[in-house]
């Protein structure tokens, strides 16, 4: 590609509207521009960068024994009615009407309807198995859609569904995929860790995502250095040791005036915070119930949706507070309440602590559990760094992640929903097994531009750079240098070496710097030297700095 009379442009200040490097570098390079917020073009260089990380995708997937196709965007209401997840979706979902006023929505997902592709096949155990992909546009109203191309609200995703018989074949396929995405990002050159995650809206047996390292990722990480845990902190367990040995005494209510907090407790009444207990109210499902945890502690929306297999976790509103008690925020305590009481498992072992007294300005001390009844008790905190790893005792540290791409072990869900059977060698009708497997195709280039730039701009791994080369001439008026660099770039790209020719009439330092910004991997400079038969080869990571002969230059490119 000759820069010159090319669409190409850069920008040289920060974007203003961008709260991320990656997003920022990718605006400012020309590769992407945001339409509205959460939608963004893919420029020619951008889109260069899109079909290398697919084209990555799409070999490993192909080399795994997928076979590709393509789904519509517009799908009818009913099927994620009959799934059972057009509620569970909630407003995420874009929703809309045909002139028959007929129901649609823009697919957040399409399991549903690979399950309908594959009821064409499957009739029997003998039809499977086998893997279907799409490469293609998912679109969620995001609420805040943020960090670029990370959190959007049209993205680009590769979504895979294997097809057999049973679990223990599921985890044939399984072991596959998780062998392709390995492939995958290591191709990509991220930094990345596979970690245990919650099912979510998508239901099954497990979850596992694939988490590039980054400041700005929205997960959080719990890894243990010294064994293979792993997990996202929404499910990560606590296998916490506190207990209390003492003698119980009976409660008794005492005055706190402008006490809200458990910091202020613990200061008004000059009390360890391990002897206080948190009460927090939420929705669930539409009852308002009550959950204690102890002082020091945050609440796990996550573990508890699962404990009380629930669909949804928000936290209660002021007016839904009023129907279990009169007590205010602040001043919350599990005495005398008829809702359901939740306890966390580190509650069960506290004795004499305390808590609210759902009466402004007073709080109860010395409580134990047999002064109010609890629903259930499980494990409904986040854990901490100051935890111990829940496999092995040892330290765990904590790290942000971009969540690039997930595995799931969905089981027999949408299959028995949506009717996906098949007759077994007995000719019992059973249902069939799936695995999904997505990556989102944006979300990897973001977290690469995070791990991977510097003052000047990104800095691409070949694998997937827009291009693997440029060659930059100095001077259009120099003839000689000219035709040295018109003869290297055609030389270049019947190497298959993908090469930008930056021939405008700019100055040096001017091309030097957006040829950095959009990062290109290698740069050939052609200018005075030509005359002693030497070019300029430099890579963008800084690491090759040097003169090379002019017929040597392949050479050299293909030795780095």
């Amino acid at each position: 590609m000759r820069l010159k009379n090319s669409f190409f442009y850069t920008l040289r200040e920060d974007v203003k509207d961008e709260d991320s490097v990656s997003g920022n570098l990718l605006v400012r390079s020309g590769m992407i521009k945001k339409s509205v917020s959460g939608i963004y073009m893919f420029m020619p260089l951008g889109f260069r960068v899109k079909q290398k990380v697919e084209n990555i995708i799409r070999k490993e997937m192909n080399d795994a024994g997928a076979s590709e196709l393509l789904m519509p965007f517009l799908l009818p209401a009913d099927v994620f009615e009959a799934s059972g997840r057009l509620s569970s979706f909630g407003d995420d979902m874009f929703r809309l009407k045909d002139r028959y006023k007929r129901d649609y929505l823009l697919g957040p997902t399409h399991e549903e309807l690979f399950v309908i592709a594959a009821k064409e096949k499957i009739k029997s155990y003998r039809d499977m198995p086998f893997n279907l992909y799409q490469i293609g546009d998912k679109f969620r109203d995001e609420a805040r859609p943020r960090y670029g191309l990370i959190r959007t609200r049209e993205f680009t995703m590769k979504d895979a569904y294997s097809f057999d018989i049973d679990e223990k074949h599921t985890d044939i396929a399984y072991t596959k995929m998780t062998k392709a995405y390995h492939n995958i990002f290591d191709a990509l050159d991220l930094d990345y860790r596979v970690v245990k995650a919650d099912t979510g809206a998508m239901g099954g047996l497990l979850s596992e995502e694939y988490q590039a390292i980054s400041n700005i990722g929205e997960d959080t990480l719990v890894i243990c250095d010294n064994c293979d845990f792993s997990s996202n902190i929404e499910i990560a367990p606590v296998k916490s040791d506190f207990k209390q040995e003492k003698q119980e005494k009976p409660y008794a209510l005492v005055e706190t005036p402008n006490v809200k907090t458990i910091e202020d407790v613990v200061n008004f009444l000059n009390i360890d915070i391990n002897d206080t207990v948190k009460t927090l109210v939420y929705n669930v499902d539409g009852e308002i119930i009550m959950a204690l945890i102890k002082g020091d502690r945050e609440l796990n929306d996550t573990k508890l949706r699962k404990l009380l297999n629930a669909t949804s976790v928000e936290m209660a509103t002021e007016e839904e507070l009023k129907t279990i008690t009169t007590g205010t925020f602040g001043s919350l305590g599990p005495i005398g309440i008829e809702a359901k009481i939740i306890v966390d498992n580190e509650v069960l072992n506290m004795i004499n602590f305390v808590c609210g007294a759902n009466k402004e300005g007073y709080h109860y001390i010395d409580v134990n559990l047999s002064d109010f009844k609890i629903y259930k008790a499980g494990d409904i905190v986040n854990i901490t760094e100051n935890d111990k790893c829940p496999h092995c005792g040892r330290k765990i540290t904590f790290k942000k992640g971009i969540e690039v791409g997930n595995t799931f072990k969905l089981g027999t869900k949408y299959s028995e929903a949506l009717g996906l059977n098949y007759l077994d060698e007995n000719n019992k009708l059973k249902p069939v097994d799936m695995g999904c497997y997505g990556i989102g195709t944006a979300r990897c280039i973001s977290a690469v531009v995070e791990q991977h730039h510097d003052e000047n701009g990104i800095i691409w791994p070949v694998s997937i750079a827009p291009f693997t080369a440029c060659i930059v001439l100095i001077s259009n008026k120099d003839e000689k240098a000219k035709e040295v660099a018109e003869k290297l770039y055609q030389e270049l790209e019947e190497n298959n070496i993908d090469t930008l020719f930056d021939n405008r009439d700019e100055r040096p330092g001017v091309k030097f710097k957006d040829m950095d910004l959009i990062g290109i991997p290698y740069r050939i400079t052609v200018g005075k030297k030509v005359s002693d038969g030497l070019v300029e080869l430099k890579t963008r990571d800084g690491k090759v700095n040097k003169d090379v002969k002019i017929e040597d230059i392949i050479k050299e490119i293909k030795n780095i």
